[in-house]
């Protein structure tokens, strides 16, 4: 039950010579997916730093970020996201990175009547029936993520696939997206694995997979959807699928998995980010001044932190009042640029339609990593991405 009274008296009021408080709600502490949230914080300061010409100010306020780390508990999260509303009087929230943990948050947001931009988390449902208008998100879907997979893999009557997910938000929607890719194709899934987060032994649910595909007509294909740690592809491909005629396909990575993909040269799959993919001066302004501070190039969570601050620093510049109606009004439907080129929040729910890559491996043996060479951009207009509410 929301209380519209506590709701309307936490409106955030923003006098001329105060600054703008954005928060920055992720984890930083105890997971696994901590690297997630590192990128996101970088990528978003750059991206302040870029769409402001380093002044970190819009109309003459300074932002001020207040950093919140939600220990991918929960409770610890809508507990942090609450104080940053209430007690910081932040005028919005950036988070979170765990899809189950964000889920916590969208009521927070409706309660406190502020914006939350999601970013990194992925899952579908993030913009789905439980979500609200205070909810905005610059992450890519799952639903995303798989139709893409599924043109990456060509799907016809003669593939078969059995799939790989972990058991949480973000497998369940992207096996669910990516079953609803193939509708129409003529392709078939025999087999839907899902184990617990965590999981490092993939034995039993690789044998089942196997089982299901190897006497099958057609190019047979496991799909491994998983965001954790515990190398899947590796170990499966250490059982020897091509005994049987199968094959491997997985989404891109960040870059310290994809050393892991040297193991399957010529693999084609759907990737969110690389940054040697998109040809644009936003991403070109990124990876120059990504390899002057930190002496490497920049990652998945780097270019969608740095989505998530161009689209707040738009939204703030073009709203004609800073509070949270003007700038609901005026991010529904907007489009800005990125890294990753052109994005576009839908106004049904306020998702940001975006391009994913289309690539294929290649084993480079001066490089650390697999290159996920560019096959082609997969366009927005491509992807036929359900309206979550």
């Amino acid at each position: 039950v929301i209380s519209l009274a506590f709701a309307g008296a936490a409106q955030a009021q923003i006098g001329p010579d105060d600054p703008i408080r954005i928060a920055l709600v992720h984890g930083t502490s105890g997971h696994a997916f901590e690297a997630f949230s590192k990128q996101t914080q970088t990528g978003f300061e750059l991206g302040l730093e870029y769409a402001t010409d380093g002044t970190m100010t819009v109309k003459g306020h300074p932002i001020e970020l207040i950093y919140k780390d939600t220990q991918f508990k929960p409770d610890v999260a809508r507990a942090v996201l609450a104080e940053a509303y209430g007690d910081d009087d932040v005028l919005l929230a950036v988070g979170a990175t765990s899809s189950g943990v964000t889920k916590g948050l969208l009521p927070i947001a409706e309660e406190y009547e502020r914006i939350l931009i999601v970013e990194p988390a992925v899952a579908d449902s993030l913009t789905g029936p439980e979500s609200n208008r205070y909810v905005f998100k610059t992450s890519r879907n799952s639903s995303m993520d798989m139709q893409a997979q599924a043109l990456a893999l060509r799907p016809d009557e003669n593939l078969y696939v059995a799939t790989l997910a972990e058991d949480y938000a973000f497998g369940q929607d992207g096996i669910a997206a990516f079953k609803s890719a193939l509708d129409g194709t003529g392709a078939h899934v025999v087999d839907e694995e899902f184990v617990p987060q965590g999981t490092t032994d993939f034995t039993a649910a690789a044998e089942r997979m196997f089982n299901a595909l190897k006497d099958q007509p057609g190019r047979k294909v496991i799909l491994i959807y998983v965001a954790g740690g515990g190398d899947p592809m590796g170990k499966i491909k250490a059982m020897e699928p091509e005994r049987y005629g199968i094959e491997i396909s997985t989404g891109g990575h960040i870059l310290p998995v994809l050393p892991t993909y040297k193991v399957v040269p010529g693999m084609e799959g759907a990737i969110y980010y690389y940054y040697e993919s998109p040809d644009n001066p936003i991403n070109d302004w990124l990876v120059e001044t990504h390899m002057e501070r930190f002496d490497g190039p920049p990652d998945f969570f780097t270019a969608g932190g740095m989505a998530a601050a161009l689209a707040v620093v738009q939204a703030l510049e073009t709203a004609p009042e800073l509070e949270t109606e003007a700038l609901i009004e005026t991010m529904e439907g907007m489009s800005w640029e990125t890294p990753k080129g052109t994005m576009t929040f839908r106004p049904e729910d306020h998702q940001a339609l975006q391009s994913m890559y289309h690539f294929k491996i290649r084993v480079d043996e001066g490089v650390d990593w697999a290159i996920p060479e560019l096959v082609r951009e997969i366009t927005a207009d491509e992807m036929n991405i359900p309206v979550g509410r």
